[in-house]
């Protein structure tokens, strides 16, 4: 793991380091007030006021920034917030952090699959109604649809943008209480029926979060 280092993220106080398996991650620092309604979790051996409380902004590099800005912007309403040169920052109609991309311009070699990428950026929405209906709208800017996907948890859809990014939409439900009671999502590896025959395997390869 690389040593974090102290920077400033989307305008907001931030500590940038990469994982053990070189993902490049950010703390970010939230005024008291932007956390409202995102409520600690009593379970945790942290103290709630170090608790991690959601994820996001989220960071992106590309290389024709205007590009993805019209396609986040025209297709997915998204508004800018503030702009400089080579960097965009854009939040969503819910207007929190949480629902930010940091959005930069660079010259740089396209990241291949595997250790230290991200496969995907996930959209949400409401229900499969308002999924085709982003389905449809996608498909008439000439983006390449996977069209309804079967996830068990969630349905979703997947497109690729011009810059190469993989974006997915998917509905908010029915979610991960279908197995579990809301009071102990994360105690058990929960799977979908296509994977349940190799539970084993997959449990095999899990490894334990340990705090420090």
């Amino acid at each position: 793991m690389t040593l974090p280092t102290i920077g400033d993220f989307a305008n907001r106080q931030s500590l940038e380091f990469k994982d053990p398996d070189d993902l490049q991650l950010v703390f970010v620092v939230e005024e008291k007030d932007t956390l409202d309604g995102w409520a600690a979790w009593e379970k945790s051996p942290v103290p709630a006021e170090y608790q991690i409380r959601g994820v996001g902004p989220v960071g992106l590099k590309v290389r024709r920034l205007n590009k993805i800005l019209r396609t986040l912007t025209e297709i997915f309403h998204y508004k800018i917030v503030h702009q400089t040169d080579g960097q965009v920052i854009l939040q969503s109609s819910q207007g929190n952090t949480f629902s930010e991309l940091v959005i930069k311009e660079v010259d740089e070699p396209t990241e291949r699959p595997g250790r230290g990428s991200i496969h995907h950026l996930a959209i949400r929405a409401k229900d499969e109604v308002e999924l085709k209906h982003w389905d449809k709208l996608v498909r008439q800017r000439g983006f390449v649809s996977t069209g309804v996907v079967e996830r068990y948890y969630f349905k979703s859809m997947y497109f690729r943008e011009s810059n190469g990014l993989m974006f997915e939409i998917a509905t908010d439900g029915p979610g991960f209480t279908v197995d579990s009671h809301i009071d102990h999502l994360g105690e058990q590896l929960d799977l979908p029926p296509a994977l349940a025959d190799r539970r084993e395997d997959i449990a095999a390869q899990l490894k334990p979060i340990e705090g420090k």
